[in-house]
């Protein structure tokens, strides 16, 4: 009877621990790589065309950067591992730019002529304000800095920074495929994982971080407070897809969640739920760059959506985070 009672005791924690395995698994192959092999792809097609189509009004090149930058923010809340190495993250997507360092960095750059903008080698080294897509934004979208200087000296830069860009890109997936797959699917003693809960842990923070970031940062920035909104802080306001980040980034989100649902319809159906829900007020807002928080009623519609945010937060902090260990009102940004 000892023998029964202890199996018993035994059983709900291996099964939990075969979910988190199965989660790993299937959130890898289904959700990462997958996800940078795209971005991998979008990337060089936007430095393909930068190359053919460097004018900063060119309809291809937009179109092009508007691609990869929705296949970028389809993998952007993995802040870990290949994304982390050499501060890719922040040289990719340096924003929020709270001292307006990417406008001045471009625009020294493009009154000196600088030659380091001649290869994407030398880039590299230059500030990530200076790099990515936010950097690219205003050279193509901002009126004062896509006319700034020489057009040749611009078609350069422009096509550094997307060459920039792709090489990132595609050093990532090499790399998730080559390490950071295998080591996040097999755990062990000296690996970056130890266990499969170790890894599943990693990308539930992934998941709360990027659920953050989105409420509290794309929509918390422009949204200031009543007395004081602050709407030309929206995230890429001047290519006009401040609304397009919150919805790529829901989307990518529920991919992820679903990963930890797997073997749970109830929790399944409450997230697939919540983020329809957010995707659904999304979709009425009508506000691409937010530019009506500073008006009561259209304010209020933007208050919801982050409410509705708020909600899925709940819904994975208490659906997922107790299997994990994790306690609900973990709050990954601060740390506690």
């Amino acid at each position: 009877m000892r023998i029964l009672a202890l199996l018993l005791l035994f059983l709900p924690v291996a099964a939990q621990a075969d979910d988190h395995a199965q989660s790993v698994e299937t959130i890898v192959n289904e959700h990462i790589l997958p996800g940078f092999e795209r971005f991998d792809s979008a990337a060089t097609n936007l430095a393909d065309t930068a190359a053919d189509h460097c004018e900063p009004e060119s309809e291809d090149l937009r179109a092009a950067w508007n691609e990869a930058f929705d296949a970028w923010l389809r993998i952007s809340h993995l802040r870990f591992g290949p994304t982390e190495t050499g501060d890719r993250g922040f040289a990719l997507a340096f924003w929020p730019d709270t001292r307006g360092v990417t406008p001045k960095t471009l625009a020294k750059l493009i009154a000196d002529g600088d030659p380091i903008a001649e290869s994407p080698e030398s880039y590299a080294e230059v500030s990530v304000a200076a790099r990515g897509f936010y950097a690219l934004e205003f050279l193509i979208y901002d009126p004062a800095i896509s006319s700034a200087g020489d057009p040749v000296y611009h078609c350069t830069l422009i096509q550094t920074v997307t060459a920039d860009i792709a090489e990132m890109a595609r050093d990532m997936a090499d790399e998730w495929n080559t390490v950071w797959a295998e080591q996040m699917l097999s755990p062990s003693a000296d690996g970056l994982w130890h266990t499969d809960e170790e890894a599943a842990r990693e990308l539930f923070k992934a998941l709360t971080t990027g659920l953050e970031f989105t409420a509290d940062t794309r929509l918390g920035r422009p949204l200031g407070t009543f007395d004081r909104p602050r709407p030309a802080r929206a995230e890429a306001r001047r290519s006009g897809r401040s609304l397009r980040n919150v919805q790529q980034s829901l989307a990518a989100l529920e991919d992820l969640a679903l990963g930890f649902s797997l073997t749970d319809e109830t929790l399944r159906a409450s997230l697939e739920s919540v983020f329809a829900r957010s995707q659904k007020l999304a979709a009425n807002l009508d506000d691409p760059v937010f530019a009506g928080v500073d008006q009561p009623q259209s304010r209020l519609r933007v208050e919801i959506l982050q409410q509705s945010i708020g909600d899925i937060r709940d819904v994975v902090s208490q659906g997922v985070g107790p299997s994990l260990g994790i306690a609900a009102g973990f709050n990954s940004m601060d740390g506690d």
